[in-house]
């Protein structure tokens, strides 16, 4: 990892941003598994602005390392006064964009926020996400009670990795 990406991860880790529950959230989306121990959730709050839905404000809470959390605190800064649509269209890769080019070992944790970001999206626009395998719509209450709710109700294998040759 790059000297400046480790300074910013650092910075963000010492000055995390919108980190916490958000009580009166719009939104909730939680992406992890408690078997290999990162989890992260985000909550959304909208306002409508020039007639759209727009995103007020995010915060997230992690159990993971350092980057995811560094990831997370940068892409709740990011995401407020996007539209819904906006953020709908931002990849993992733009989400972790202000700390640098993450190692292909930290590209997860981008993942991980991108996938919050997209379930709490969906959560909010009454989509039923596939890749979903909770047998009740009820989630834990906070991200620390996913880790106390049985297997079965969380998502399994959430992340796909894939390296691409380049020519």
């Amino acid at each position: 990892m790059s000297k400046d990406v480790e300074d910013k991860i650092q910075e963000a880790i010492a000055n995390p941003r919108n980190m916490g529950e958000m009580s009166d959230a719009d939104a909730v989306g939680t992406v992890g598994s408690p078997d290999c121990g990162d989890m992260l959730r985000m909550w959304l709050k909208f306002t409508e602005k020039d007639g759209q839905k727009v995103i007020d404000k995010a915060s997230f809470q992690s159990f993971g390392c350092q980057t995811a959390i560094a990831v997370a605190s940068m892409a709740t800064e990011m995401l407020a006064g996007k539209t819904i649509d906006e953020a709908r269209a931002l990849s993992s890769s733009e989400l972790s964009e202000p700390l640098g080019p993450l190692p292909p070992m930290k590209i997860h944790c981008g993942q991980m926020v991108e996938g919050a970001l997209k379930e709490a999206l969906e959560a909010d626009s009454g989509e039923v996400s596939q890749k979903s395998t909770a047998p009740t719509s009820e989630k834990p209450s906070t991200l620390l009670d996913s880790f106390q709710t049985p297997a079965p109700a969380l998502k399994k294998g959430g992340l796909k990795i894939v390296l691409e040759e380049k020519d």
